[in-house]
Protein backbone atom coordinates (compact mmCIF):
# COMPACT_ATOMS: atom_id res chain seq x y z
CA UNK A 1 0.00 0.00 0.00
CA UNK A 2 1.07 3.50 -0.77
CA UNK A 3 2.12 5.38 1.76
CA UNK A 4 0.68 9.12 1.56
CA UNK A 5 3.52 10.82 4.46
CA UNK A 6 5.92 10.10 1.89
CA UNK A 7 5.81 12.44 -1.74
CA UNK A 8 8.12 12.88 -4.16
CA UNK A 9 8.73 15.31 -7.54
CA UNK A 10 11.42 15.67 -9.79
CA UNK A 11 12.08 18.72 -12.02
CA UNK A 12 13.97 19.52 -14.97
CA UNK A 13 15.85 22.55 -14.90
CA UNK A 14 18.01 25.25 -17.64
CA UNK A 15 20.11 28.05 -16.25
CA UNK A 16 21.47 30.06 -18.72
CA UNK A 17 25.47 30.12 -18.49
CA UNK A 18 27.71 32.89 -18.51
CA UNK A 19 28.49 33.05 -23.19
CA UNK A 20 32.53 32.38 -22.37
CA UNK A 21 31.57 29.14 -20.84
CA UNK A 22 34.15 26.23 -22.22
CA UNK A 23 33.86 22.90 -21.07
CA UNK A 24 36.82 20.49 -22.39
CA UNK A 25 36.42 22.86 -25.76
CA UNK A 26 32.81 22.57 -25.62
CA UNK A 27 30.65 25.98 -25.47
CA UNK A 28 28.30 25.57 -22.31
CA UNK A 29 25.37 28.21 -23.32
CA UNK A 30 23.20 26.55 -20.23
CA UNK A 31 23.39 24.16 -17.12
CA UNK A 32 20.73 21.59 -17.76
CA UNK A 33 19.60 18.96 -14.76
CA UNK A 34 17.55 17.21 -12.39
CA UNK A 35 15.88 18.56 -9.10
CA UNK A 36 14.38 15.88 -6.50
CA UNK A 37 11.66 17.25 -4.46
CA UNK A 38 11.35 14.66 -1.31
CA UNK A 39 8.86 15.45 1.35
CA UNK A 40 8.19 12.87 4.71
CA UNK A 41 6.51 13.87 7.61
CA UNK A 42 5.98 17.43 6.85
CA UNK A 43 9.86 17.54 6.13
CA UNK A 44 11.02 18.93 3.03
CA UNK A 45 14.03 18.60 0.68
CA UNK A 46 16.28 19.09 -2.42
CA UNK A 47 18.87 17.27 -4.34
CA UNK A 48 20.52 17.77 -7.75
CA UNK A 49 21.47 15.25 -10.31
CA UNK A 50 23.37 17.52 -12.79
CA UNK A 51 26.11 15.16 -14.84
CA UNK A 52 28.57 17.70 -16.21
CA UNK A 53 29.07 17.40 -19.74
CA UNK A 54 32.02 15.66 -21.25
CA UNK A 55 33.07 15.11 -17.69
CA UNK A 56 29.82 12.81 -16.63
CA UNK A 57 30.13 9.10 -18.71
CA UNK A 58 26.19 9.21 -18.07
CA UNK A 59 23.63 12.08 -19.45
CA UNK A 60 21.13 13.71 -18.13
CA UNK A 61 17.95 11.81 -19.83
CA UNK A 62 19.76 8.86 -18.69
CA UNK A 63 19.88 9.78 -15.47
CA UNK A 64 16.50 10.79 -15.35
CA UNK A 65 15.78 7.40 -16.66
CA UNK A 66 17.20 5.71 -13.72
CA UNK A 67 15.92 8.05 -11.02
CA UNK A 68 12.60 8.00 -11.86
CA UNK A 69 11.78 4.22 -10.56
CA UNK A 70 13.64 4.72 -7.84
CA UNK A 71 11.73 7.79 -6.50
CA UNK A 72 8.89 5.45 -7.07
CA UNK A 73 10.25 2.90 -5.26
CA UNK A 74 10.90 5.15 -2.53
CA UNK A 75 7.82 7.22 -1.80
CA UNK A 76 6.08 3.73 -1.71
CA UNK A 77 8.37 1.96 0.44
CA UNK A 78 10.39 4.09 2.03
CA UNK A 79 13.38 2.62 0.69
CA UNK A 80 17.13 3.51 -0.63
CA UNK A 81 18.83 1.45 -3.50
CA UNK A 82 22.30 0.61 -3.20
CA UNK A 83 23.99 3.45 -4.30
CA UNK A 84 27.11 1.74 -5.51
CA UNK A 85 25.20 0.48 -8.67
CA UNK A 86 24.10 3.69 -10.11
CA UNK A 87 25.14 6.86 -11.93
CA UNK A 88 27.91 8.64 -9.98
CA UNK A 89 25.48 11.99 -10.42
CA UNK A 90 21.81 9.98 -9.23
CA UNK A 91 24.23 8.52 -6.52
CA UNK A 92 25.11 11.51 -5.09
CA UNK A 93 21.57 13.15 -5.28
CA UNK A 94 19.69 10.39 -3.88
CA UNK A 95 22.52 9.94 -1.16
CA UNK A 96 22.27 13.49 -0.40
CA UNK A 97 18.32 13.54 0.04
CA UNK A 98 18.78 11.07 2.16
CA UNK A 99 20.97 13.11 4.32
CA UNK A 100 18.59 15.50 4.28
CA UNK A 101 15.64 13.52 5.44
CA UNK A 102 17.88 12.51 8.17
CA UNK A 103 18.98 15.76 9.52
CA UNK A 104 22.42 15.01 9.04
CA UNK A 105 23.76 17.62 6.92
CA UNK A 106 24.70 20.54 9.43
CA UNK A 107 23.20 23.54 8.22
CA UNK A 108 26.32 25.89 8.63
CA UNK A 109 28.16 26.15 5.35
CA UNK A 110 32.00 27.18 3.75
CA UNK A 111 30.74 29.70 1.34
CA UNK A 112 33.96 31.16 1.14
CA UNK A 113 35.38 30.18 -2.15
CA UNK A 114 39.61 30.46 -3.33
CA UNK A 115 39.34 33.76 -5.58
CA UNK A 116 40.36 33.60 -9.23
CA UNK A 117 43.91 35.44 -9.56
CA UNK A 118 43.73 37.12 -13.31
CA UNK A 119 45.02 41.40 -12.69
CA UNK A 120 45.64 43.28 -9.16
CA UNK A 121 46.85 41.29 -6.65
CA UNK A 122 44.74 43.92 -4.52
CA UNK A 123 41.96 42.92 -5.61
CA UNK A 124 42.13 39.54 -3.37
CA UNK A 125 42.66 41.67 0.07
CA UNK A 126 38.63 41.48 1.26
CA UNK A 127 38.51 37.95 0.58
CA UNK A 128 41.77 37.27 2.40
CA UNK A 129 40.50 39.15 5.38
CA UNK A 130 37.57 37.25 5.60
CA UNK A 131 39.36 33.78 5.11
CA UNK A 132 41.67 35.05 8.31
CA UNK A 133 38.21 35.50 10.50
CA UNK A 134 37.12 32.48 9.73
CA UNK A 135 40.43 30.49 10.78
CA UNK A 136 41.31 29.13 7.90
CA UNK A 137 45.11 28.23 7.80
CA UNK A 138 46.19 29.48 4.54
CA UNK A 139 44.86 33.00 2.17
CA UNK A 140 44.64 30.79 -0.49
CA UNK A 141 43.76 31.68 -4.38
CA UNK A 142 43.66 30.36 -7.96
CA UNK A 143 45.36 30.35 -11.13
CA UNK A 144 44.64 28.76 -14.44
CA UNK A 145 47.34 27.74 -16.53
CA UNK A 146 47.65 25.83 -19.46
CA UNK A 147 45.57 28.22 -21.68
CA UNK A 148 48.53 29.92 -22.65
CA UNK A 149 52.24 29.41 -23.34
CA UNK A 150 54.16 27.97 -19.97
CA UNK A 151 56.47 30.72 -19.89
CA UNK A 152 53.61 33.23 -19.81
CA UNK A 153 51.83 31.07 -17.08
CA UNK A 154 55.13 30.62 -15.05
CA UNK A 155 55.81 34.07 -14.81
CA UNK A 156 52.55 35.08 -13.82
CA UNK A 157 52.36 32.54 -10.87
CA UNK A 158 55.52 33.92 -9.50
CA UNK A 159 54.37 37.66 -9.46
CA UNK A 160 51.35 36.95 -7.71
CA UNK A 161 53.93 34.92 -5.28
CA UNK A 162 56.04 37.73 -4.93
CA UNK A 163 53.63 40.29 -4.56
CA UNK A 164 52.20 38.78 -1.63
CA UNK A 165 54.42 36.57 0.82
CA UNK A 166 51.79 34.96 2.58
CA UNK A 167 49.61 33.69 -0.18
CA UNK A 168 49.26 30.22 -1.49
CA UNK A 169 48.16 29.64 -4.62
CA UNK A 170 46.08 26.33 -5.78
CA UNK A 171 47.41 25.59 -9.70
CA UNK A 172 44.40 23.86 -12.23
CA UNK A 173 45.95 22.80 -15.11
CA UNK A 174 43.69 20.58 -16.45
CA UNK A 175 45.76 18.00 -18.12
CA UNK A 176 47.19 21.01 -20.36
CA UNK A 177 50.74 20.01 -21.09
CA UNK A 178 53.28 17.43 -21.99
CA UNK A 179 56.08 16.82 -19.32
CA UNK A 180 58.45 18.73 -21.26
CA UNK A 181 55.94 21.95 -20.66
CA UNK A 182 55.85 21.40 -17.52
CA UNK A 183 58.97 21.76 -16.57
CA UNK A 184 59.74 24.74 -18.73
CA UNK A 185 56.09 26.49 -16.73
CA UNK A 186 58.53 25.69 -13.37
CA UNK A 187 61.65 27.10 -14.20
CA UNK A 188 59.90 30.73 -14.37
CA UNK A 189 58.02 30.05 -10.78
CA UNK A 190 61.72 30.95 -8.23
CA UNK A 191 62.70 27.86 -6.05
CA UNK A 192 61.89 29.90 -2.96
CA UNK A 193 58.47 30.25 -3.76
CA UNK A 194 57.42 26.56 -4.90
CA UNK A 195 56.47 25.66 -1.31
CA UNK A 196 53.58 28.04 -1.79
CA UNK A 197 51.74 26.47 -4.23
CA UNK A 198 49.79 24.73 -2.09
CA UNK A 199 49.13 22.36 -5.50
CA UNK A 200 49.07 22.18 -8.96
CA UNK A 201 45.89 20.17 -10.26
CA UNK A 202 46.97 17.49 -12.82
CA UNK A 203 49.56 19.30 -14.75
CA UNK A 204 50.29 16.59 -17.43
CA UNK A 205 48.67 14.44 -19.74
CA UNK A 206 48.98 11.44 -17.76
CA UNK A 207 49.57 10.76 -14.19
CA UNK A 208 52.34 9.59 -14.68
CA UNK A 209 53.85 12.66 -16.17
CA UNK A 210 52.32 14.49 -13.10
CA UNK A 211 54.30 12.41 -10.35
CA UNK A 212 57.70 12.81 -12.58
CA UNK A 213 57.03 16.59 -12.67
CA UNK A 214 56.15 16.82 -8.88
CA UNK A 215 59.60 15.10 -8.07
CA UNK A 216 61.81 16.60 -10.23
CA UNK A 217 60.60 20.30 -9.25
CA UNK A 218 59.18 20.08 -5.76
CA UNK A 219 56.18 21.33 -6.90
CA UNK A 220 53.10 19.17 -5.32
CA UNK A 221 50.62 17.57 -6.91
CA UNK A 222 46.62 17.14 -7.05
CA UNK A 223 44.31 14.67 -8.30
CA UNK A 224 41.04 15.36 -9.85
CA UNK A 225 40.53 13.42 -13.33
CA UNK A 226 42.66 10.61 -11.72
CA UNK A 227 40.69 10.39 -8.54
CA UNK A 228 37.41 10.33 -10.44
CA UNK A 229 38.62 7.45 -12.79
CA UNK A 230 40.14 5.39 -10.12
CA UNK A 231 36.42 5.56 -8.27
CA UNK A 232 34.74 4.31 -11.48
CA UNK A 233 36.93 1.28 -12.17
CA UNK A 234 35.95 -0.17 -8.92
CA UNK A 235 32.39 -0.93 -8.14
CA UNK A 236 32.82 -1.10 -4.33
CA UNK A 237 34.71 0.68 -2.01
CA UNK A 238 36.20 -2.52 -0.76
CA UNK A 239 37.35 -3.07 -3.66
CA UNK A 240 39.34 0.67 -4.08
CA UNK A 241 43.04 0.48 -3.06
CA UNK A 242 43.18 4.44 -2.20
CA UNK A 243 47.30 3.77 -2.00
CA UNK A 244 47.07 3.93 -5.93
CA UNK A 245 46.81 7.89 -5.58
CA UNK A 246 49.84 7.71 -3.14
CA UNK A 247 53.04 8.66 -4.41
CA UNK A 248 55.93 11.03 -3.26
CA UNK A 249 54.78 15.41 -4.61
CA UNK A 250 50.82 14.53 -4.45
CA UNK A 251 49.50 15.93 -1.70
CA UNK A 252 45.68 16.26 -2.22
CA UNK A 253 42.98 14.48 -3.47
CA UNK A 254 39.84 17.09 -5.22
CA UNK A 255 36.86 15.32 -4.60
CA UNK A 256 33.58 16.39 -7.10
CA UNK A 257 30.58 14.17 -5.72
CA UNK A 258 28.37 14.65 -8.73
CA UNK A 259 31.46 12.40 -10.66
CA UNK A 260 32.54 10.36 -7.38
CA UNK A 261 29.28 9.08 -6.18
CA UNK A 262 27.46 8.79 -3.07
CA UNK A 263 27.97 10.51 0.06
CA UNK A 264 29.46 7.37 1.71
CA UNK A 265 31.68 7.69 -0.99
CA UNK A 266 33.21 10.85 -0.77
CA UNK A 267 33.57 10.15 3.20
CA UNK A 268 35.35 7.52 2.52
CA UNK A 269 37.93 9.14 0.59
CA UNK A 270 38.21 12.13 2.66
CA UNK A 271 39.11 9.66 5.87
CA UNK A 272 41.09 8.07 2.96
CA UNK A 273 43.08 10.62 2.41
CA UNK A 274 44.00 12.11 6.22
CA UNK A 275 44.89 8.64 6.79
CA UNK A 276 47.72 8.91 4.08
CA UNK A 277 49.04 12.97 5.10
CA UNK A 278 47.19 13.98 1.81
CA UNK A 279 44.65 16.99 2.07
CA UNK A 280 40.74 16.84 0.79
CA UNK A 281 39.20 19.47 -0.88
CA UNK A 282 35.57 19.88 -1.79
CA UNK A 283 34.77 21.01 -5.76
CA UNK A 284 32.02 21.58 -7.53
CA UNK A 285 30.71 19.94 -11.29
CA UNK A 286 28.97 23.03 -12.13
CA UNK A 287 25.87 22.46 -10.33
CA UNK A 288 22.65 24.75 -9.38
CA UNK A 289 22.63 26.72 -6.27
CA UNK A 290 20.74 23.86 -4.99
CA UNK A 291 23.80 21.46 -5.23
CA UNK A 292 26.08 24.48 -4.61
CA UNK A 293 24.75 25.29 -1.03
CA UNK A 294 24.54 21.79 0.03
CA UNK A 295 28.21 21.11 -1.04
CA UNK A 296 29.40 24.27 0.98
CA UNK A 297 27.47 22.48 3.71
CA UNK A 298 29.63 19.41 3.11
CA UNK A 299 32.37 20.96 2.76
CA UNK A 300 32.24 22.79 6.18
CA UNK A 301 31.41 19.65 7.89
CA UNK A 302 33.88 17.17 6.68
CA UNK A 303 36.74 19.53 5.42
CA UNK A 304 36.29 22.44 8.16
CA UNK A 305 40.12 23.81 7.71
CA UNK A 306 39.78 24.09 3.88
CA UNK A 307 38.82 26.44 1.65
CA UNK A 308 36.30 24.37 -1.04
CA UNK A 309 36.53 25.04 -4.73
CA UNK A 310 32.71 26.44 -5.19
CA UNK A 311 33.69 29.49 -7.20
CA UNK A 312 31.67 28.42 -10.13
CA UNK A 313 28.44 30.49 -9.44
CA UNK A 314 30.20 33.39 -11.18
CA UNK A 315 29.84 31.31 -14.29
CA UNK A 316 26.21 31.48 -14.10
CA UNK A 317 23.19 34.16 -15.11
CA UNK A 318 20.71 33.07 -12.50
CA UNK A 319 20.50 30.78 -9.37
CA UNK A 320 17.93 28.32 -8.24
CA UNK A 321 15.67 28.44 -5.63
CA UNK A 322 18.42 28.85 -2.73
CA UNK A 323 20.10 32.47 -3.06
CA UNK A 324 23.97 31.69 -2.18
CA UNK A 325 25.47 34.23 0.32
CA UNK A 326 26.40 37.70 -1.16
CA UNK A 327 24.85 36.86 -4.59
CA UNK A 328 23.48 39.36 -6.53
CA UNK A 329 21.94 37.29 -9.45
CA UNK A 330 18.30 36.96 -9.68
CA UNK A 331 16.96 33.80 -8.17
CA UNK A 332 14.62 31.24 -10.18
CA UNK A 333 11.93 29.78 -8.30
CA UNK A 334 12.08 26.04 -8.95
CA UNK A 335 8.47 26.07 -9.68
CA UNK A 336 9.28 27.80 -13.23
CA UNK A 337 11.33 24.70 -14.04
CA UNK A 338 9.81 22.01 -15.70
CA UNK A 339 8.36 19.44 -13.51
CA UNK A 340 8.82 15.42 -15.22
CA UNK A 341 7.44 13.57 -12.32
CA UNK A 342 5.19 13.22 -9.24
CA UNK A 343 3.97 11.40 -6.88
CA UNK A 344 1.05 12.65 -6.23
CA UNK A 345 -0.29 13.99 -9.94
CA UNK A 346 -0.93 11.90 -12.43
CA UNK A 347 1.82 10.63 -14.98
CA UNK A 348 2.95 12.33 -17.70
CA UNK A 349 4.73 11.71 -21.05
CA UNK A 350 8.33 12.36 -20.64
Amino acid sequence: MTNTTRQASLYRYQLPMDSGVIVRQQRLLQREGLIIELSDNERMVYAEVAPLPSFSDETVEQAQAQLLPLLELWQATGQWPQFEVLYPSVAFGLSMAQLELNNELPAQGQYLTAPLCSGDPDELLPVFEKMQAANLLQKVAKVKVGLYEPIRDGMLVNLFLESIPDLYLRLDANRSWQLAKALKFAQYIAPEYRSRIAFLEEPCQTPEQSVQFAQQTGINIGWDETVQQSVQQHSSQAEFNFEDLCFDGVNTIVIKPTLIGSIARCIELIEQAEKNGLQAVISSSLESTIGLTQLARFAAWKTPQQVPGLDTLQLFKAQLQLPWPESTLPVIPLLQQQKIWSSVEPSKDI
